[in-house]
């Protein structure tokens, strides 16, 4: 008799444990995966906060950029990491790859500078080209590293795992 009742006991403990455990699991699950980039997931209450303040800057935006945008993040850090780069912060990590990896390679000749300031005459209302080279160098520069930093990204998607699992709303 009383290895019935400690029997029924343990069975009956199991069963509330269970019952209880299924309850606390499933109840505290209210996100899900949006995108996956290696070996690091993004949840939808990340991108929709992301896509939230994205909205205040730039009305237009759409999901598809927003969540690119995450991608591309994430793969910069990853490579930042790669070098150890450390910083206070993760977008400083990021600026700090950028001008190590990217900016650093980026040159702009006197010769560019000059045509440039002779094909865009009209753009600087009669100043000499020694008044403004300085703006037309970084206006080049940043130009070129536009076009640098799309081609580093593109690189680095091609050989990272990505899937985007997002369902427009």
């Amino acid at each position: 008799m009383r290895n019935r009742t400690t029997l029924m006991a343990t069975m009956l403990f199991f069963c509330v444990t269970f019952v209880l455990m299924g309850r606390s699991s499933s109840a505290g699950i209210f996100d899900r995966v949006v995108a996956f980039v290696n070996n690091q997931a993004i949840t939808l209450s990340e991108f929709q906060e992301q896509y939230q303040n994205t909205l205040k800057i730039a009305p237009d935006v759409t999901e598809e950029d927003v969540i690119n945008t995450m991608i591309n993040r994430i793969l910069l850090l990853d490579e930042a990491r790669k070098y150890r780069i450390v910083a206070p912060t993760e977008d400083e990590m990021v600026k700090e790859y950028i001008d190590l990896k990217v900016r650093a390679f980026i040159t702009v000749g006197e010769q560019e500078m000059e045509t440039f300031y002779q094909n865009n005459r009209s753009r600087f209302a009669g100043k000499d080209y020694e008044d403004v080279r300085g703006e037309i160098e970084n206006y080049l520069t940043e130009k070129k590293l536009n076009e640098r930093l799309k081609e580093t990204l593109a690189e680095l998607r091609n050989k990272a795992y990505i899937k985007i699992q997002l369902k427009p709303e």
